[in-house]
């Protein structure tokens, strides 16, 4: 993948801590995810079997760059991002990453501009602060991933101890499991900040849309 050229970071936490001082319910940290975080992503995924990917909330790039490095040649891959601020750095960063500032709601529409239609995601891998967020729009952006993954795809998205123990993120991981046939919880991540964990859920296989 061309993506996978990357140029160096350079005042990275800088930029999220502004960032989330901005948009706190957007961004949701004060802190970039880790390495350790990213890998533990992108863990089980075989994503260098995978001919279709989309990532949601890539940030400064700390999961993309992961995403990157696995996907085989001929993969397509695509990025959304609201912020216009990180969607710039991240263009600087991965000057071949095809990126969009819009929501993850509207995710079939942007597979559809890509020529990737309902049904042919493999993965969709999701660093959005989901607990920051209404239900309505949680339920929103699962709807839509579900509509875009094929049968037996993988949706990944992590989750801080501290947020999971609120009503938000109970309330989150009930629409998880309400929403896919099998929901997973990784070992955690200590040394991230604040230290998270991975949700891993899996399409059913019957399902199709």
């Amino acid at each position: 993948m061309d993506g996978s050229r990357s140029r160096p970071l350079g005042g990275q936490t800088q930029r999220f801590l502004r960032e989330f001082l901005i948009r706190p319910a957007t961004v949701g940290a004060i802190a970039p995810s880790s390495r350790g975080l990213a890998r533990r992503m992108v863990e089980g995924l075989s994503l260098e079997q995978a001919t279709a990917v989309v990532e949601y909330g890539p940030g400064t790039g700390a999961f993309t760059e992961e995403v990157l490095r696995r996907l085989a040649p001929g993969a397509r891959f695509f990025a959304i991002e609201r912020s216009p601020d990180m969607a710039r750095d991240l263009r600087r960063r991965f000057p071949y990453l095809k990126l969009y500032e819009e929501s993850a709601a509207d995710v079939e529409r942007l597979c559809l501009a890509e020529g990737i239609h309902p049904g042919e995601v493999d993965c969709v891998i999701s660093g959005l602060p989901f607990a920051a967020f209404p239900t309505q729009l949680q339920e929103a952006i699962i709807t839509a991933t579900l509509r875009v993954l094929k049968p037996g795809g993988r949706f990944v998205t992590f989750a801080y101890y501290v947020a999971h123990l609120k009503k938000a993120g109970r309330e989150f991981r009930r629409l998880l499991e309400r929403s896919f046939d099998r929901v997973e919880l990784s070992r955690g991540v200590m040394f991230n900040m604040p230290p998270a964990f991975v949700y891993r859920c899996r399409k059913s296989d019957a399902a199709r849309g």
